[in-house]
């Protein structure tokens, strides 16, 4: 966590200081990229913090009680809706799941909102309409939707076959549990006062720090592919064929490209490449892919093997998917 924000903060500086410096191209590919890349996603690290903070202060039984307490269809349903409507960032979105899955939500939940939330927020959507079109958009969304919810309920019934581990923070509501009688009672014994506030929030940043350390190597990561892998590497091979689709699956996954960045290079696949299925996978690759992602879920589940499940479950119904689309469009 120190050596990457040290290393983005000194890339941070000397763009802003230096920018119109003579300096090593690589150098100030990595300086701009630090820069852009904080200026972008801090707003979701910081809503993600506070979604944590809130969280953190609902109890277990409330959460479940929105989820379900049951693993299947209807609990990942409910996972992929809550998923589809909350308003954030890839970046923000992952405490958010952690933090689901320490409240008790089961691994397949955690999945199904993990993979229909990072483009699907309201802003976003609002972008790629203005970019490709309604009737696109809303396809992608019902699309990755089925892929959230498909995956979901496989990670679900790995787990009740012993194959990957259940959540050891699960647990049974009461059976006299009434959600909203609960809830005027606990909240009539809150006192809402400065220091119920900050110690909220002092909370959510303490919890915050195994994902913000991820999200900083992330940045990183990113930076230094900017510096030495030429974009137009991956552009000029991204037409509907199987090999663009290939390298579209390969940019998605060696790019860390926050969800308000991959809407709009979706869009130029999808608009110069003649590749709408090509576009949907860069979308759904990044999130998939997501080596941030995928360090986060090792935390949060304590299990390697559960994390890399979710490129193994969801990539091939992306790559399936997407090359129906691109065949279909052509």
């Amino acid at each position: 966590m120190w050596g990457s924000g040290t290393a983005i903060a000194a890339g941070y500086l000397t763009h802003l200081l230096f920018a119109d410096a003579s300096m090593p191209h690589w150098l100030h590919t990595f300086s701009h990229s630090c820069f852009e890349l904080v200026n972008t996603v801090w707003w979701g690290v910081a809503l993600g913090v506070l979604m944590i903070s809130i969280l953190g202060r609902v109890p277990r039984q409330f959460v479940m009680s929105v989820l379900g307490t049951k693993s299947g269809l209807r609990g990942v349903l409910r996972a992929t809706l809550g998923g589809v409507l909350l308003d954030l960032c890839n970046h923000g979105i992952l405490m958010v799941g952690a933090k689901l899955y320490e409240r008790g939500a089961s691994t397949g939940q955690v999945m199904a909102f993990l993979m229909a939330s990072p483009w699907n927020s309201f802003s976003l959507t609002v972008l790629l309409v203005t970019l490709i079109g309604v009737p696109w958009t809303l396809g992608f969304i019902v699309l990755s939707m089925a892929i959230a919810v498909v995956t979901g309920v496989v990670f679900d019934k790995l787990v009740s076959h012993g194959v990957l581990a259940a959540n050891r923070h699960q647990a049974s509501l009461p059976p006299d549990f009434r959600f909203w009688s609960e809830a005027k009672t606990q909240l009539a014994a809150v006192e809402f006062n400065r220091a119920f506030f900050a110690e909220t929030l002092r909370a959510g940043l303490k919890e915050s720090r195994m994902v913000v350390r991820w999200i900083l190597f992330g940045v990183v990561l990113a930076s230094l592919l900017r510096a030495f892998v030429p974009v137009e590497v991956f552009s000029n091979y991204l037409g509907p064929t199987l090999l663009g689709l290939a390298v579209t699956v390969t940019a998605a996954t060696v790019i860390e490209v926050c969800s308000e960045g991959s809407a709009p290079l979706a869009a130029e696949i999808f608009n110069t490449a003649g590749a709408p299925g090509n576009s949907f996978a860069f979308l759904m690759g990044g999130v998939a892919t997501d080596y941030t992602e995928i360090m986060v879920l090792k935390d949060t589940t304590g299990s390697l093997k559960t994390a890399l499940f979710l490129p193994l479950i969801s990539l091939p119904q992306i790559v399936v998917l997407a090359w129906v689309i691109n065949q279909a469009a052509i």
